[in-house]
């Protein structure tokens, strides 16, 4: 007991800002709610058959399932390959891991701003495809609803990839020289050195990071659709997580948000579960 009492403190900060905080999520969605000085009142299920038939609730949950399965596979599979490099120590190598680190050092609104010059009708993107003589292929990007939801991607994998390769490349570092030394020896190319051998080492890691990449762009690339596209056009680029935001602080449907949200905690742990279970050891 006496023991026991050393993690109280712990318990009780886990207990208060991390059982709470999910035990009112769940209250309030079954609450009418309109804000913090409006009255709730308890409807039930009610917000829940709503999302049933809410279209743009559909829209959100496929637009959100098309950027986890597009982005994260790109951003691990990309991130190893770099990180793979970095581990080779090449020339210079400090200096691209201090780089790799700039989307870090971004705020959300300074990256927004970034993005909107690089997509703009009359930026980076579109100037660079003058330049080549496609002139055909300039649009809107950002404006236009065959590109908007692929621009919002392109920014998630920029922002997301090198952080996890360092991560990646940090864990990469602590394999021993001589397993690669060995497999030059014997004939492997760089290729497969990383698919056959630091690959299945770090895949416990790997994990982690998928994990980790999974969680925010599930949960925070609401950051990105609202500074870019506000989720047009139309709802091209709507997201479950912007949705919390925009029922709960633009349209004040507090109550509703939060249903929302329940389904968005539903996907993360059936996608964490998922995770865990595709890169599970089996010895």
């Amino acid at each position: 007991m006496r023991k026991l009492g050393f993690t109280l403190p712990a318990l009780a900060w886990f207990l208060v800002f991390t059982v709470g905080p999910l035990a009112s999520l769940f209250y309030f969605s079954l609450t009418d709610w309109r804000g913090l000085i409006a009255p709730r009142t308890f409807v039930g299920g009610r917000n829940f058959e709503r999302l049933a038939g809410d279209p743009v609730v559909h829209q959100a949950v496929i637009n959100t399932l098309v950027q986890l399965v597009v982005s994260l596979p790109i951003v691990i599979a990309g991130a190893f390959m770099i990180a793979y490099y970095l581990s080779l120590r090449p020339r210079g190598h400090r200096f691209i891991r201090a780089v790799m680190f700039t989307p870090v050092l971004l705020s959300a609104p300074a990256l927004a701003m970034v993005f909107v010059g690089v997509f703009a009708p009359s930026g980076l993107v579109n100037g660079f495809l003058g330049m080549l003589g496609l002139d055909g292929a300039i649009k809107p990007w950002l404006a236009d609803s065959s590109t908007a939801s692929v621009a919002v991607m392109v920014v998630i994998v920029w922002s997301s990839m090198s952080v996890s390769a360092v991560m990646l490349a940090a864990r990469l570092n602590n394999v021993p020289s001589e397993v690669f030394e060995a497999a030059s020896l014997d004939g492997c190319g760089h290729w497969r050195r990383m698919w056959s051998i630091a690959w299945p080492i770090c895949r416990d890691f790997v994990g982690v990071v998928t994990m980790l990449q999974f969680l925010w762009t599930l949960f925070s690339s609401a950051a990105v659709v609202l500074l870019l596209t506000r989720g047009g056009p139309g709802t091209t680029t709507v997201n479950l997580s912007f949705l919390v935001y925009d029922y709960a602080f633009n349209q004040s449907k507090v109550g509703y948000s939060q249903a929302i949200a329940v389904l968005l905690f539903a996907v993360g742990v059936l996608g964490l579960i998922g995770i865990r279970r595709l890169f599970r050891q089996n010895y």
